[in-house]
């Protein structure tokens, strides 16, 4: 199929905005520039813009049914006291609906890819298969002894079963859940299983000063140490959150393959810290953007992201230039690409690459005047100004539409499914 982009303002994340066409052809973007050709489907982007769809690089999509359940309480309270008991309540079924709506809301928002760690992920997967969703998942391996060796199994299963289906739009990976819930024979199990599986590893890392704390009382280190020594970093590693990074761990950082994903709302919400951005990318380690949970962060918007991830470090740094529109953005596109290890396919928008894309009507008075589109980008622009959604060539959503799907009855599900688990 032959999609024409015409007319748009091309903000492709690797060149200067400019007007122009794009031409898709099957999955990929066959040219960028002024096209006059055939096409199947001629969209007209005058006056709008067009951009790579947004990563959103670490999130629980199955959460969902959480929004607003217990707001104002830390972490580790909010996770043994608020979600860990009702999730041992949750079906494969009550997943599957609950990531029907988080994947609504992702396509609605912009976001084309995210990359997630669950439980019941076959049914995460079903979802990004109905919906057209670009996806990196994995099983949640926690805990030890026969508990965690049944996770293990699970994940390898999930991998066997679902990596590369739906021609590549679904990868598998090894999720960990965090160095704190996992002792050594788990760390070691899940990295024996990377390594036969040639898997990147994806797993929360310094999330908090609780964490800190527990890992110098329990091993006589730091994470950083610990997942060292356990052999996560001699694999690509998606590290959740890095809040608490200390000078050395830095160090230690700068060697691996993958990078650090920061999460904003949800770090802010739980209370749990800054993420020092600037520091972690002028030290040249990669940073992506993810939204956690919607427990934690109550939209999967990326957009809202994007503007705190801005904000936060302008007023760390008491500067108004300690990070900019453009390098947040990119941490929402390209760079969360290069943290998830597919940069060479999504990410941007050049010849040759995945037609992952998205398309942002400025006809609004909180989107005018225009003076720089990527400050309009960054700090005005919210999810529900997304009109069109292309992923892997095919168009997704298009006048706010969501295709393939009945939005008003998953709501009505999981409305009825909320019932039931709280």
């Amino acid at each position: 199929m032959r999609i024409l982009i015409k007319n748009g303002y091309i903000v492709s994340m690797v060149s200067a905005v400019r007007r122009g066409d794009i031409l898709v052809e099957n999955d990929r973007i066959a040219r960028i520039g002024n096209i006059d050709c055939e096409a199947d489907r001629v969209i007209d982007a005058t006056g709008k813009i067009v951009m790579p769809g947004l990563i959103n690089a670490h999130t629980h999509v199955g959460m969902s049914l959480f929004r607003g359940c217990a707001d104002e309480h830390e972490l580790m309270t909010w996770l043994e006291n608020d979600i860990w008991p009702v999730e041992n309540k949750m079906t494969a079924s009550d997943v599957y609906s609950a990531s029907m709506l988080s994947g609504i809301e992702m396509i609605k928002s912009g976001t084309t890819t995210f990359n997630d760690q669950y439980f019941f992920e076959e049914e995460t997967a079903r979802m990004a298969e109905k919906l057209g969703l670009r996806a990196i998942l994995s099983r949640c391996i926690i805990g030890e002894g026969e508990e965690a060796l049944k996770r293990i199994a699970e994940a390898e299963a999930l991998y066997n079963n679902w990596h590369n289906k739906c021609d590549g739009r679904i990868k598998i990976c090894v999720g960990i859940h965090a160095p704190y819930t996992c002792p050594p024979d788990t760390i070691r199990r899940s990295v024996e299983l990377a390594d036969r599986l040639g898997s990147p590893i994806h797993i929360h890392y310094l999330e908090t000063k609780d964490e800190v704390k527990q890992m110098k009382e329990k091993y006589n280190m730091t994470s950083t140490e610990y997942l060292r020594k356990g052999g996560v970093f001699n694999y690509h590693v998606m590290l959740a959150h890095g809040v608490h990074i200390d000078d050395v761990s830095l160090h230690t950082l700068k060697d691996i393959s993958g990078g650090i994903i920061h999460n904003p709302v949800s770090n802010m919400k739980l209370g749990s810290g800054f993420a020092d951005v600037r520091k972690l990318r002028s030290n040249g380690i990669n940073v992506a953007l993810g939204t956690d949970g919607q427990g934690s962060t109550n939209t999967l918007d990326m957009f809202e992201e994007i503007k705190l991830a801005a904000y936060l470090q302008k007023g760390m740094y008491h500067s108004a230039n300690a990070i900019s529109g453009e390098d947040v953005l990119k941490m929402a596109t390209i760079e969360g690409a290069r943290v998830l290890g597919i940069d060479s396919e999504v990410g941007s928008l050049e010849e040759n690459k995945k037609a992952d894309i998205i398309i942002i009507g400025m006809d609004k008075a909180h989107l005018q005047p225009v003076h720089d589109i990527y400050s309009l980008l960054a700090y005005s622009v919210n999810g529900a100004d997304v009109e069109t959604s292309i992923i892997d060539g095919k168009i997704v959503m298009e006048n706010r539409n969501v295709l393939n799907v009945d939005e008003h009855a998953i709501i009505r599900d999981c409305e009825r499914i909320t019932e039931t688990l709280f």
